[in-house]
């Protein structure tokens, strides 16, 4: 058991002759309360305090009806106030009524617990203080960004399928490559993954952004609505220099934001009317440098946006023509 001196100086504990005489019980159940007491010793689930019943009649509370007889007090053989209640808390309860404020504790769980016996102890101003804390942290939690990782194309399915949001996955495997890169697929790179981030945050609770590192492509955007694949843009290609292949890594960034503002339309379930519909054939008529792929019935609306699959000469010079071999 451990003893916690709650006041600045501590003192006995003055109890009533009539709560403290008579040894043969160890406790009393005493309905007059402690108005004559000026010090009182609480002993809360094994969590010993020292304070005033000018402290604990600051507030109307369950702590004020003990003082003043309104809530009957079990007091032991040793003068202690006994309450059936965890002592973990008390502390910062007795603190608030000190001081009429108190640091509460960051953890969630924690901040509940402390409702609880503020609730308890009917500390209404312990009770507002505690929801309004919680309520700052919701708002907090709501304005982070969570993005899940996938792990296996079972969860994939899985999420985008059930998703009720439209979806945007960024298929990332820098290890995949089979040719060196090019200078600036580093850098192109990593906008993307910039530009993923950024997009999650500006449309976030609108929008799941969804990252994968398994899969076979280096950088590749796919946006999915109502559970099925919208469109898709593909940031690489084979550049055939002088002596070796390399693998080139684009940053279309103009048209990865079109295809994110286009996949809004799935948002609530409005992709699927008429007007869904409508707006979605005429986004794909803007594609300048799209090529249609995959010419079947059930995926005819995917949209596959590529950039150019082979290349001559890349990274050339000031004034000297870029080749392309189709």
């Amino acid at each position: 058991m451990s003893a916690e001196a709650s006041a600045g100086s501590v003192a006995a504990a003055s109890v009533p002759a009539t709560q403290s005489s008579g040894r043969g019980s160890e406790e009393k159940g005493v309905g007059g309360g402690l108005a004559g007491s000026k010090y009182v010793k609480l002993n809360v689930g094994g969590s010993l305090h020292y304070t005033t019943v000018q402290t604990l009649s600051k507030e109307d509370s369950l702590l004020r009806s003990m003082c003043n007889g309104g809530a009957e007090v079990t007091i032991d053989s040793e003068g202690w106030v006994v309450l059936d209640r965890c002592g973990r808390h008390f502390g910062l309860v007795l603190n608030f009524m000190r001081d009429g404020s108190v640091p509460l504790p960051e953890s969630h769980r924690e901040l509940e617990e402390v409702l609880k016996e503020a609730q308890y102890y009917r500390v209404q101003g312990l009770v507002q203080h505690c929801m309004s804390a919680m309520e700052k942290q919701r708002n907090v939690y709501e304005g982070i960004c969570r993005i899940p990782m996938i792990t296996s194309t079972k969860e994939e399915q899985r999420m985008i399928t059930t998703c009720r949001k439209p979806v945007v996955k960024l298929q990332n495997n820098r290890g995949n490559n089979k040719y060196s890169y090019t200078s600036n697929s580093d850098d192109n790179l990593l906008k993307n993954i910039e530009l993923f981030d950024k997009l999650g945050l500006r449309f976030n609770g609108r929008v799941l952004f969804v990252k994968d590192v398994l899969g076979d492509e280096i950088c590749c955007w796919s946006f999915y609505g109502e559970g099925r694949k919208i469109a898709e843009v593909c940031c690489t290609s084979i550049v055939y220099a002088t002596e070796k292949k390399q693998t080139k890594v684009e940053f279309p960034e103009a048209r990865i934001f079109e295809e994110t503002l286009n996949i809004l339309i799935y948002e609530n379930g409005r992709g699927s009317g008429p007007g869904g519909v409508a707006l979605l054939e005429s986004s794909s008529l803007v594609a300048s440098q799209s090529e249609e792929e995959g010419a079947s019935a059930g995926d005819r609306r995917v949209r596959r946006i590529h950039v150019r699959r082979h290349i001559m000469h890349d990274e050339r010079g000031h004034g000297q023509q870029t080749v392309y071999k189709d």
